[in-house]
């Protein structure tokens, strides 16, 4: 096309990105410290059409309107400014930028690494040379997206948080394997196809690892190895390309809205873990994709006594900086956006720690916290913190606002201990399972702020927690140097796969009793997927740049574990059915009702209170009266529930407080009896013979409930 072709005008400032109107597309840029922003087109094949000066600048922001061009264009920015470093600009005209407000991305970064740093790696001044060389040909491209898309009426399911069963999973290792038996594997159309599965297991909120546009970083690249996770983010608006059916940007977005639409028709929400905290450019030794050559300095935390390097509250190089309002407006519009043309009900926040920085330290009033609370869409969603980052006051647990749910690292330390038996863990196992009311109590929330879980992404599955004492990482190329060390896991007798039916039975037992404690506690579940096929990654903890069978979920097991399978789909009913499991209040340890028992009663094997300083104890129950349940929706659970959580390893009996007047004991779960048999139907308990006694067998964990 013949440059004449194009005529840019003013145009407006806002919104920001690239927006279609009538008669074109209207582009903006925020850049405080730049001298002038040229805006570059390209065809289909990445060749270049145009570069255009953006005429207009209006409060920072850079913006012109350019006639003619409809969705699909492509395009990036060139921004001039001064390379200094030392003053933290680090402005570079030979590199072809990324919108920070893309909403489809075309092409990689492929190509000579050097091509792709902010810096001649050649001089002697290392950083403080701008680097000479174009990236254009090798740079991804933005492109225009027309918003628009058939809904068919989509209605979230908005599910009330303390009836959620998260479900966390990989988009594409979802169906990626060659078991999984899908038209298109690894894809959004794939995972469609497994919803199925989700609504048989009873999961009612999928939690997708980050499906933002991102980067993998030159130090994988040399290796050979992908960011499989994804935890590297390039564009805050655009979804993963790769993830289509053909690889097509335009596509990526039909798609995830696709599924979206079909998950919210089965009645399950959208939970997108997002990473606000740091981005794809790493340190000052990175690449210059997008915001470092677009505003270095507005857009990063920089050292106060050396404007030359980031602050990294994230371990990956640089750190967004929250005290800039462009930041937050960056933020903010994301979430707004991913909330109204995706539908997406909910966000998971990656090293959460960080965005609550003000001025360095933790802040529960932060600029970016007082941005959520007051925004009319984005307080309406649901807000899960990673309480951490990586400063000297990174663990945040139990301190985010009123608005957020925090994943709860206690829970999971707690409930790894207890399974396998350690010491001294009676007390804190009451605290976890109940709410973790002394985490959460104090700021107005409630059980539900906290997310529980035994096992995620970042660690081993479950089944790698029962077969393995130690990581093994080699395939990361760190020499096992990577990936926490303390996993509190355990082998039981072998390190790793083994044929021994003995010690085989033994581990599904545990595994069953950390789902059982995960399912029966207050708060909010989240299982890692394919936990429920006992799914395994050999031992390694951090499968970050697994881009393989190692990571994806083999079908193929289901088959070989349906028995653990269906334990995992009752302990769910089981939880659904008692309104008593999922509190909307913590407990009191009163008697409301004034019947003699109270909310919540904790008893040793004894029947009498437990010793709480005995470090030896590694057995407790708990009495859980329904009719004292606060009423969910005009529903109170009317059966009282006994828990019976045993983490000795030789047999013992509990003695059972007396039932409700008119009411039976009757068996519901108990985790050591054989698969098939370990879990009662919901309303088809089975009575137990002994109403005052019950013998729980070695390393176990029982439900009973009271009818």
């Amino acid at each position: 096309m013949p440059r004449s072709r194009f005529s840019v005008t003013a145009g407006s400032f806002h919104p920001l990105g690239a927006s279609l109107t009538a008669t074109g597309v209207n582009f903006t840029l925020f850049s405080r410290h730049a001298t002038s922003v040229h805006l570059v087109l390209f065809d289909e094949q990445g060749q270049e059409l145009a570069e255009l000066l953006l005429p207009g600048r209006t409060r920072h922001v850079w913006h012109g309107h350019v006639e003619g061009l409809r969705e699909g264009a492509r395009y990036g920015y060139r921004v001039d400014g001064p390379y200094n470093p030392k003053q933290g600009h680090r402005f570079n005209r030979k590199k072809l930028l990324l919108d920070p407000y893309a909403k489809a991305i075309s092409g990689a970064y492929e190509g000579d690494p050097s091509l792709h740093l902010g810096y001649d790696h050649r001089s002697a001044l290392s950083d403080l040379t701008p680097s000479p060389f174009d990236n254009a040909k090798f740079a991804a491209k933005a492109v225009v997206v027309d918003d628009a898309f058939d809904w068919q009426d989509d209605a979230p399911p908005i599910i009330p948080t303390q009836d959620l069963i998260l479900y966390e999973a990989h988009l594409k290792g979802l169906t990626a394997h060659k078991s999984s038996g899908v038209e298109h594997p690894g894809t959004y159309l794939g995972a469609i196809e497994k919803i199925p599965h989700l609504k048989e297991l009873g999961i009612n909120a999928v939690e997708l690892l980050p499906i933002h546009a991102c980067h993998t970083e030159r130090h994988l690249r040399e290796k050979n190895l992908p960011n499989y996770w994804g935890y590297s983010s390039l564009c805050y608006f655009a979804p993963e390309p790769r993830y289509s059916h053909g690889h097509r940007e335009l596509d990526a977005v039909k798609e995830l809205k696709t599924l979206v639409r079909e998950l919210h028709k089965q009645g399950i929400e959208v939970i997108l873990d997002v990473v606000y905290n740091h981005t794809a450019e790493a340190d000052h030794c990175g690449p210059t994709l997008s915001l470092r050559g677009i505003d270095n300095a507005s857009y990063y935390q920089l050292a106060s006594a050396d404007l030359c390097r980031y602050l990294d509250f994230t371990g990956c190089g640089n750190t967004l900086n929250f005290d800039e309002p462009q930041v937050v407006k960056l933020v903010m519009d994301s979430l707004r956006y991913w909330t109204q043309h995706y539908h997406i009900d909910g966000f998971r926040f990656d090293l959460a720690s960080a965005l609550g920085r003000e001025r360095g330290r933790f802040d529960q009033v932060s600029a970016f916290f007082m941005a959520v609370h007051q925004d009319p869409v984005i307080s309406r969603v649901k807000l899960i913190a990673e309480p951490w980052d990586i400063g000297s006051d990174s663990y945040q647990l139990g301190n985010f606002p009123v608005d957020f749910c925090e994943w709860n690292g206690r829970f999971r330390d707690c409930v790894r201990k207890f399974v396998k038996s350690d010491p001294a863990m009676v007390p804190e196992l009451a605290s976890r399972a109940s709410g973790s009311a002394d985490l959460f109590r104090d700021d107005g929330r409630t059980p539900w702020s906290s997310v529980n879980f035994v096992t995620c992404h970042d660690g081993f599955t479950l089944w790698d927690m029962v077969s393995y004492a130690t990581k093994h990482n080699e395939a990361n190329g760190e020499d096992n140097r990577d990936g926490a060390s303390d996993n509190h896991s355990w082998a039981w007798g072998v390190e790793g796969e083994t044929d021994d039916a003995e010690i085989l039975a033994l581990r599904r037992r545990i595994a069953k009793n950390a789902l059982a404690i995960l399912l029966l506690s207050q708060g909010t579940p989240m299982l890692l997927g394919g936990d429920e096929m006992l799914r395994t990654q050999r031992g390694n903890n951090n499968a970050y740049c697994q881009d393989n069978e190692l990571s994806w979920l083999d079908w193929g097991r289901l088959e070989h574990v349906r028995g653990f399978f269906d334990f995992t789909r009752a302990l769910i009913a089981r939880r659904k059915a008692h309104a008593g499991l999922r509190r909307r209040a913590f407990f009191e340890g009163v008697d409301h009702d004034r019947d003699g028992i109270a909310d919540i009663t904790w008893f040793g094997p004894s029947g009498e209170p437990p010793d709480w300083t005995n470090r030896e104890l590694r057995s407790l129950g708990c009495r859980i009266q329904g009719r004292e349940t606060p009423m969910v929706e005009g529903y109170r659970d009317e059966a009282d529930l006994l828990l019976l959580f045993h983490g000795h390893w030789d047999d013992v009996d509990f003695c059972l407080p007396p039932p409700t007047r008119g009411r039976a004991w009757r068996l519901a779960i108990d985790t050591a009896l054989p698969e098939g048999q370990d879990s009662r139907l919901v309303g088809a308990e089975e009575l137990i013979d002994d109403q005052l006694r019950y013998r729980a067998k070695g390393r176990s964990v029982t439900l009973l409930v009271g009818r």
